[in-house]
């Protein structure tokens, strides 16, 4: 569950250089986080930044030897659009005291934005930490500190990043000792503004599963309360000779694991027992529990209501105050579906909890076909008292308003990925002003912010309207404002204030001036290839393929972003790379087996593509393609793609010949191929199918399988266009060494960072057909099926990946 990837390759006696490119070129393809290239050495840090398509961060800059690294590494930083990691060290050694971390942090601060442009948001600031169990006197107070820097460093350089090594704080103490600590030390930075940590995520707890006792002891550790001062049982027993250091270390003398808070299970009351359970994510006993609780005369009905979701509240509560994470929460809810699971058969007819708490409808809107926020939202709110219509995606305000009505729902809730679809968002509500129409209306989606919302949309919208940035606090919103509408009381309207942050003065960030070409136009320095090595097409024109087997299709699977991205095997442990290939075969490929086995039995994918090589060249930022009957005469289409300010400044046009400078007897015009690839609706319908029937590891296995296999037959289309031009393979070995896929050229989908504009898909439509294949542009210029994706290929040997700034 990493969001970031440090990567290290300095070792004694090596050259770092050919070890990083090494590396980071199989990373650069096989990995899609972030990777930090961390290492002492200049050059293995900026030969590592060459090669990284994306945005990397640097690891790190101080001032341990004055200004000398600062500024090497922070204009490289600016050059490649790289983030960087500071530490809170200066000429002295590192810093100790928060005064001190905060005075090097602003120091580095005022030399990156002011002297070199960086912005804040460049910069993500470790205040360190020492160790607080080795007893030393001059340590003990070392974890407030860095805490209270954290929450200075937020305040005093606004924009800013923080992230710190968290189990520092605990070297020297036993395993079950550190977990507790490491996990309060973890919570009291958090809420001191740390944005991201250095930890390891399975052994973190929640607060709620902390002993009361341990918890208190670990807490006054971090604050360095002893004696008096202290909150835990041990002070008050011990009075002035209290050091929560001793009390922590004999708290876990002889204990092999971390101890949970409360008493056992068993010695629970049944009412107490059921709740718990939720809010553990206990399943071990849950149906004794609930047989038991019936056969005593608990109506099915009182247990969910008064018990069950009692657990929920508590899960919900834990969320929000940050003492529960997103992987608890959803263990809990897996747990809440299997008791209302088991207790619905004993139900009277017609008898249900759903609806008790409101009535929502849920949809992703029109133009948009991404659905699994949507759906985490709807397993949340139906764990937690609420019955909730899942009307699906690309959804009209006119299909959503009469779901509502049919439904009488209580609120509506609208989510979406693009940020058009927060356009649409905005024109829902007008729509719904027009009609009159005041329900309750909750947004969510990546494109979303909360002031657009609680500023813009709330003074636009008649009715209520709430910015829910995820599932739990559409939960919130929901409990707030349901018992309100029902009651016919007025409903709040703002329920979470908007957070104004100050901002800072800095030099507006100039990009570099791009080189010209001859004629005074932008342009890169990728080659020009001569006549002859321009490939002849096969064919100009379109041409469709169907009955394409899945024994060609299977093996091109990409395994790591199937089993680990799309599945979640392996995520967040720290399996050796044997154990994880043993996982690997005794669960997730007997897995892929089966699918591919069903796939065939009752064709859940239908391969098909539509492709063609069309005449083209480029002309400054613009793609021109010509007419397959006119090549170099007539213009049908023109692509425009943005480029890099910074670096090689490349365009994705700068691979394709120049007008007039194209293959000999081909009209001076180069070959641009292009394909649009689906594997059909079937595998969506199932997997939506899986999902309604509450089957959510079967809803994750068909939406991954479906996913990850028209990526597959992308890649095996793109396999068959260079076979025709006569470019795959080449010269073996050598082929290999030159390109870093093993191949030339690059395929380029749009939306992504070298072509982020998805309105060219209709461009590419219009040229191809997707219609051909069953593919359909939405209103929002997404694929639907979402089982699909469209490319256009460049074949230059230059051709790479590349973020477009």
């Amino acid at each position: 569950g990493a969001h970031v990837l440090d990567l290290c390759v300095d070792y004694v006696g090596r050259d770092g250089v050919p070890d990083v490119i090494e590396v980071v070129d199989r990373w650069a393809t096989q990995s899609t986080l972030p990777i930090v290239l961390d290492s002492t050495e200049v050059e293995v840090v900026e030969a590592g930044l060459l090669r990284l398509g994306g945005r990397a961060v640097i690891n790190s800059v101080n001032l341990e030897d004055g200004r000398n690294k600062a500024d090497v590494l922070l204009p490289m930083a600016r050059r490649y659009g790289a983030a960087v990691i500071v530490l809170a060290i200066d000429e002295e050694g590192q810093a100790r005291t928060a005064d001190w971390k905060v005075d090097v942090c602003r120091r580095v601060a005022d030399i990156a934005i002011d002297e070199y442009g960086l912005e804040p948001h460049d910069l993500v600031f470790d205040c360190l930490t020492f160790p607080l169990g080795s007893g030393q006197e001059d340590l003990r107070g070392d974890a407030a500190e860095t805490i209270e820097a954290i929450r200075r460093v937020k305040q005093e350089i606004p924009g800013c990043h923080t992230t710190l090594g968290v189990s520092n704080v605990s070297f020297g103490l036993s395993p079950a000792a550190r977990q507790v600590l490491n996990s309060v030390f973890l919570h009291e930075a958090v809420e001191a503004g740390l944005d991201s940590a250095i930890v390891h995520a399975s052994k973190i707890l929640p607060l709620s599963r902390i002993d009361d006792e341990a918890l208190a002891i670990a807490t006054d550790l971090v604050w360095d309360r002893r004696g008096s001062a202290g909150t835990s049982e041990a002070a008050t027993e011990q009075g002035d000779g209290y050091d929560p250091l001793h009390a922590l270390m004999a708290f876990f003398d002889g204990v092999e694991g971390p101890m949970s808070s409360g008493p056992d299970l068993s010695e629970l009351p049944l009412e107490e027992r059921l709740a718990k359970r939720i809010v553990d994510g206990n399943r071990d006993g849950l149906t004794d529990d609930l047989d038991e609780a019936m056969g005593v005369g608990m109506p099915p009905l009182t247990i969910i209501n008064e018990h069950l979701l009692s657990g929920m509240a508590t899960v919900g509560e834990l969320f929000a105050s940050g003492d529960m994470q997103l992987p608890f929460v959803l263990q809990s809810a897996e747990t809440m579906k299997t008791a209302v699971a088991h207790l619905e058969p004993h139900m009277e007819e017609g008898e249900g909890s759903a609806s008790a708490k409101g009535r929502v409808v849920l949809a992703t809107v029109k133009g948009d076909v991404h659905d699994i926020g949507k759906n985490l939202v709807d397993i949340i709110l139906r764990n937690n008292g609420y019955e909730t219509f899942n009307i699906g995606i690309k959804q009209s305000i006119d299909q959503i308003l009469t779901a509502a009505t049919d439904k009488h729902a209580d609120a509506i809730g609208m989510s979406g990925l693009l940020v058009k679809s927060t356009v649409v968002m905005k024109d829902n509500l007008e729509e719904m002003n027009t009609r009159g129409i005041d329900t309750p209306v909750l947004l969510g989606g990546a494109a979303l912010t909360r002031g657009y919302v609680e500023e813009d949309l709330r003074e636009l919208y008649d009715g209520a309207v709430f910015y829910c940035k995820d599932a739990f606090e559409g939960l919130r919103v929901l409990d707030e404002v349901v018992p309100k509408r029902r009651a016919g009381e007025a409903l709040p309207t703002e329920l979470t204030a908007v957070q104004e942050r100050p901002t800072r003065s800095r030099p507006t960030r100039a990009a570099e001036p791009p080189a010209r070409d001859a004629e005074g136009r932008p342009r890169s320095d990728v080659a020009r290839l001569d006549a002859d090595a321009v490939p002849s097409p096969p064919f100009w024109g379109s041409r469709v393929v169907r009955g394409i087997s899945l024994d060609d299709v299977w093996p091109l699977l990409n395994e790591v972003a199937l089993f680990r991205n799309q599945w979640g095997f392996g995520k967040g442990t720290d399996q050796s790379p044997e154990d994880y290939q043993r996982m690997l075969e005794d669960e997730a490929r007997p897995v892929l087996r089966e699918w591919i086995a069903r796939a065939k039995a009752e064709q859940l994918l239908v391969p098909e593509v539509v492709y063609g090589y069309l005449p083209a060249n480029g002309d400054g930022d613009d793609v021109v393609i010509w007419s397959p009957d006119a090549p170099g005469t007539e213009e049908v289409a023109r692509l425009t793609f943005p480029r890099q300010d910074r670096g090689r400044f490349l365009c994705i046009a700068d691979f394709l010949a120049p007008v007039g400078e194209g293959h000999a007897g081909q009209n001076g015009v180069d070959v641009l191929p292009v394909h649009c690839v689906t594997v059909g609706t079937r595998i969506s319908q199932v997997a939506q199918e899986l999902f309604a029937e509450d089957r959510y590891q079967d809803y994750l296995y068909a939406h991954g399988f479906g996913v990850e296999m028209a990526e597959a037959l992308a890649e095996l289309w793109h396999k068959r266009i260079r076979e025709e031009l006569g470019i795959d393979g080449e010269d073996g070995e050598t082929a290999k060494e030159l390109f870093r896929q093993g191949y030339r050229g690059s395929r380029y989908s749009f939306g992504y960072a070298a072509c982020p504009d998805l309105e060219m898909q209709e461009v590419l439509d219009d040229l191809l057909g997707f219609d051909q294949i069953g593919v359909e542009v939405t209103d929002e210029h997404m694929l639907n099926p979402e089982q699909s994706t469209s490319a256009i290929v460049a074949h230059h040997p230059e051709a790479k990946y590349f973020n477009a700034r």
